[in-house]
């Protein structure tokens, strides 16, 4: 098989010669052969379904990094890499969905306009609320912390010696800024106490110590989501229940790159291990931010892993649809997980978003 020129393999492979040669360095696309006199790189056509390849995921702008694990995947198993590919778009489009909200809510700011387009104010609409935690049937000491109140639900779960005291910091850092922070300094808002929680982690805790948190700030007529970890927020809307939140675990991102089901992950003897927490780590700590429209008739269900990996999706579904208040879903749903052995704490948040009536709320 003829060589190439370095010229010759960039016309064919639609990357240019400078292109070519950052990849050489990087690893990403060594040359058939070197000239050890003159430093020509020369290639071969075989080499060509690998460096096209490299060139259409620099155009979808996957990361250098990434594309050398899709390429290296490719060369033993195409349709693995095909999945790859789908579940790394799925993320972006994901986090493009959130930017676009991130611009949607800045021009408003700006603009003088803090509601959405067609959607009605927060303070024509009132929450009901209700929150619960229980120790279940295994565990010696209960680590999760839930709280509800009229603009934020919070649900921590704590790990390790000081568990408990890492998911009660985490959820009183938010609930600091319930009165305090309002329209576009919400999202700094969350994200700054998110880094004083992982800072005092750092400082204070034992090295095998930290939570997970997910919360959602009212504001205007959208909520501010910050995630990080297990825990998880489903809404319920029109009569269907989604989640709105992506779990920070090894067996999600196994489950993102299509190589574990939904259905294996739940048996997978790593199921539990977290890929991000407030641990005190400087690279593990950074939090899904959002923003999400509110409608009036949305149930918002917040939760810790002691619910959904024992109370099965169906079961989840059905007490959001069927209970009449929110202390009544948090209720069932903790019965549901002690019912299923209770072998992890449990910890719920529920709000509904209501038109008419006070805000009320209670503690299950």
């Amino acid at each position: 098989m003829g060589e190439l020129t370095i010229g010759a393999f960039a016309r064919a492979s639609r990357l240019s010669p400078k292109a070519l040669r950052l990849y050489d360095e990087l690893g990403l696309l060594t040359p058939a052969r070197v000239d050890g006199t003159t430093g020509y790189r020369y290639y071969v056509e075989a080499q060509l379904p690998r460096a096209r390849l490299v060139a259409w995921l620099r155009r979808v702008g996957m990361p250098l990094a990434r594309i050398g694990e899709v390429c290296d995947l490719y060369e033993t198993d195409p349709p693995a890499a095909g999945l790859v590919i789908g579940a790394y778009w799925a993320r972006v489009e994901t986090e493009t969905a959130a930017r676009r909200d991130l611009v949607t809510f800045l021009v408003d700011q700006l603009s003088g306009k803090p509601a959405g387009k067609g959607v009605e104010e927060m303070s024509d609409m009132r929450m009901r609320y209700a929150a619960g935690t229980d120790r279940g049937l295994v565990r010696s000491v209960n680590q999760d912390t839930a709280y509800a109140g009229a603009r934020l639900l919070a649900v921590a779960d704590g790990f390790g010696a000081d568990g408990a005291r890492a998911s009660g910091a985490a959820v009183d850092a938010l609930v600091a800024l319930e009165e305090s922070v309002r329209g576009a300094d919400v999202l700094n808002g969350l994200a700054d106490a998110v880094d004083r929680v992982n800072r005092v982690n750092r400082e204070g805790s034992s090295g095998d110590s930290g939570t997970t948190l997910t919360a959602m700030l009212w504001t205007g007529s959208r909520l501010a989501l910050v995630h990080v970890g297990d825990t998880r927020a489903y809404l319920l809307r029109g009569g269907e229940v989604s989640r709105i939140t992506h779990d920070h675990t090894l067996v999600q991102s196994m489950i993102d790159a299509g190589s574990l089901s939904a259905e294996e992950a739940t048996s997978h003897p790593q199921r539990a291990l977290l890929l991000r927490a407030l641990d005190g780590g400087t690279d593990h700590a950074r939090p899904d931010l959002r923003l999400h429209d509110v409608v009036p008739g949305d149930r918002y269900l917040l939760c810790s892993d002691g619910l959904f990996t024992v109370v099965g999706p169906d079961d989840i579904r059905r007490v959001l649809r069927t209970a009449a208040e929110p202390a009544d879903a948090v209720s069932e749903l903790i019965a549901l997980a002690l019912a299923g052995g209770g072998p992890d704490n449990v910890a719920c948040a529920v709000a509904d978003t209501v038109m008419d009536g006070a805000a009320d709320g209670v503690t299950v």
